[in-house]
């Protein structure tokens, strides 16, 4: 038996190695994508503590009862700067009941975490980043469960997406709350879905802080009982850094809330300041100048519900684009003193009553907001009429029912 006698300065150096050999960034690889594959109804695959360097992407299908554990945000670290692999950080299919919470997720070549044709998607106390600043060559999506039913995502942080920070999209059951997201196009982006609430979030300097989309040509559309109540959705004036052709490209920088073409939408108990453009703007899918061929696609919005705000918004000009022209015409009309909520007018013809008015059930309701200021601009008509009579939207819905996930 040969004895090895250490001073305490080389104790610590073969520690070091020894840690280093156990947590070596292949090593972790292997190991983790050994136990997604080779999971276990109940089964908790931990994550160690400390920044691990990962080349090629996770992936996990057909997943149940599973729960992917980190240390703590900051404290287990997945980096895939130094992807040669997929294009996901994570990548989570046909599974039910995945919970993945107490790590951070940083700089995949695309998505950092996507979760697809599942059921039971929870997250929970993580961060998603792009860590060298707002690029354009950054992943779409921090967060991106896509249709999936009973998403939840809490106190999770999303940051630097080219296109949106927490998407969750043709999804059904939806609960995001107490998130923060900032440096991202899209702060927060519910997508062609039905029955999400969105609350407790802190949305800042993103291009648009929460987006309300319905688009054509998707499997799933014309979602609709979507509520966003008291969230705080302040300086949303990022410059816009999508690839062009995006979608999300279209939104100017300065918004606020944005409704496209959505239906039955409850907005309420916000906190909605010094977003330049517009603090909350309703428009139809014509706003796009996009050309459109879905025959199954509604592109207008109706039956909106805005109650109960706070706005404020300092005397200052509007983000001017050439690829969302609207800020011309609004510097134009109002100068520095655009209204707070923008309403493009244009009405979906099916839906019109003998006075020209849109059906009770489908009208655009703006009642009992605090400072806020209101004009319908009249896109379909060359904004030959615009108005800023708010009193022509005072009316009210039904409120829309609390979204239930299961587990």
């Amino acid at each position: 038996m040969v004895k090895i006698l250490l001073h305490a300065k080389d104790k610590f150096l073969l520690i070091f190695i020894i840690t280093s050999i156990i947590y070596s960034n292949e090593d972790i690889y292997k190991q983790l994508q050994s136990e997604l594959i080779l999971a276990q109804e109940g089964d908790v695959i931990q994550l160690p503590e400390g920044k691990f360097y990962l080349s090629r992407s996770l992936w996990g299908d057909n997943l149940n009862n599973i729960k992917i554990k980190g240390q703590g945000i900051d404290r287990t670290i997945l980096s895939f700067e130094n992807q040669i692999e997929g294009a996901e950080g994570i990548k989570i299919i046909n599974s039910r009941n995945v919970y993945m919470e107490d790590f951070t997720i940083e700089n995949s070549k695309g998505d950092l975490i996507k979760v697809e044709d599942s059921e039971g998607v929870y997250f929970k106390n993580i961060k998603a980043q792009w860590t060298y600043g707002p690029k354009e060559t950054n992943g779409s999506y921090a967060f991106y469960p896509v249709k999936s039913k009973d998403v939840l995502l809490d106190n999770c942080i999303a940051i630097g997406a080219s296109d949106a920070g927490i998407y969750v999209g043709q999804s059904n059951n939806i609960i995001v709350k107490n998130c923060t997201a900032f440096n991202n196009v899209a702060g927060i982006e519910i997508e062609n879905s039905f029955n999400a609430d969105v609350y407790n979030n802190y949305v800042y300097n993103n291009t648009g802080g929460i987006l309300i989309f319905d688009l054509p040509d998707l499997m799933i559309k014309n979602g609709g009982n979507i509520r966003a109540f008291n969230n705080l959705v302040v300086e949303n004036n990022l410059y816009n850094f999508a690839p062009e052709g995006n979608i999300v490209a279209k939104v100017p920088s300065g918004t606020g809330f944005m409704i496209l073409a959505a239906s039955s939408i409850e907005i309420f108990d916000n906190i909605i300041y010094n977003n330049r453009t517009a603090n909350t703007s309703i428009v139809s899918y014509f706003i796009t100048e996009e050309e459109l061929t879905d025959e199954l696609y509604n592109p207008y919005p109706s039956n909106i519900y805005i109650h109960n705000n706070i706005y404020k918004r300092d005397k200052q000009f509007p983000h001017f684009s050439f690829t969302m022209p609207i800020g011309f015409m609004l510097a134009y009309n109002f100068w520095r003193d655009i209204p707070d909520i923008i309403y493009d007018g244009i009405l979906d013809p099916g839906k019109i009553n003998k006075n020209g008015q849109l059906n009770t059930e489908d009208q655009i309701c703006i009642i009992d907001n605090i400072n806020a200021k209101m004009s319908n601009i009249d896109a379909g008509n060359n904004f030959s009429n615009i108005s800023t009579d708010i009193e022509e939207f005072n009316c009210q819905h039904n409120r829309i029912k609390p979204v239930t996930i299961n587990n």
